[in-house]
């Protein structure tokens, strides 16, 4: 029995590339660049209009996704480590189990990275002090939590550091796991990506305040799925499915909750009939289950 797999839109951004990797004798095609480890989060809350979630449009000039709309995230760093006293909530164990694939310290360092790119790329801190107490609204935006927000970005600081030196602890309790998508072989610049899910601390409020994106807001899952009918370069399709997810759920304690399973998914590049979807001919396919 064939596989169930599911057509995503190909961003017209990758149809170059990818019709010369087509085009190429398997034996002839280069091999796949590695995928670097990286963490996105999709930071949400319950509005009128049921779930939002936060979601930037990067910037032209980045060389992953451009123009697109996307979560905060990014790559892990080589300086997303942790000392235990600088760590609350489920251990890196516990963290391991639910992310298949990862050992204790690889999953402990995705989770750092989730918790500091909600920080550099929204303002939130996903931390606390070490008698639990969450911080405020005050302390988020005080001018010491600015200027290392903006030397963490830099990489003149690790997010660790900057945590000791205000002595906060990392929330990993806000943190849940969603989704786990690896970048296509045909593209040079891949990622291996684990999708989480945040709920911010009371009194914390997402900016745009980071360079890679044009514009950032709070966001109805459906509504941003609307717009895919009419730009079907806007998503790649681990956001486009993560939308779906969300707009299925009623409340951000649903989107929070533990997954019983998360596989990875890894699309791959098909030529399919060419209509208003597949306006090149092309499709990232995916192995669907769901």
């Amino acid at each position: 029995m064939a596989r169930p797999y599911r057509d995503f839109p190909m961003p017209p951004a990758l149809v170059p590339t990818v019709r010369e990797w087509l085009a190429a004798a398997p034996a002839d095609r280069p091999d796949p660049v590695p995928a670097r480890p990286a963490a996105t989060v999709l930071v949400v809350r319950d509005g009128a209009r049921g779930v939002e979630v936060f979601m930037q449009t990067r910037a032209a000039t980045m060389a992953f996704a451009p123009n697109m709309m996307v979560f905060p995230g990014g790559g892990v760093d080589a300086r997303d480590e942790v000392v235990e006293t600088a760590w609350s909530g489920p251990t890196p164990e516990e963290w391991s189990a639910r992310m298949p694939g990862t050992t204790p310290a690889s999953a402990q360092q995705l989770v750092l990275a989730a918790a500091r790119e909600v920080f550099e790329e929204t303002g939130v801190l996903l931390a606390a002090h070490p008698d639990g107490r969450p911080v405020s609204e005050a302390e988020a935006s005080a001018p010491g939590i600015e200027e290392g927000r903006r030397r963490v970005d830099a990489r003149e600081l690790s997010f660790s550091e900057f945590l000791a030196e205000q002595g906060l602890t990392v929330r990993s309790e806000c943190l849940a796991v969603r989704d786990h998508w690896t970048t296509p072989e045909c593209e040079p610049r891949r990622y291996d990506t684990w999708f989480f899910a945040a709920r911010i601390p009371e009194g914390q409020e997402p900016d745009d305040g980071t360079s890679e994106a044009v514009s950032a807001s709070w966001e109805v899952p459906a509504r941003v799925l609307d717009r895919l009918a009419a730009d079907p370069g806007l998503m790649l399709p681990p956001t486009i499915a993560a939308l779906e997810e969300l707009t299925a759920a009623a409340t951000t304690e649903e989107v929070l909750a533990d997954r019983a399973e998360v596989p990875e998914v890894m699309p791959w590049p098909e030529e399919v009939a060419v209509d208003e979807r597949f306006p090149d001919g092309l499709a990232m396919r995916c192995p669907w289950e769901r």
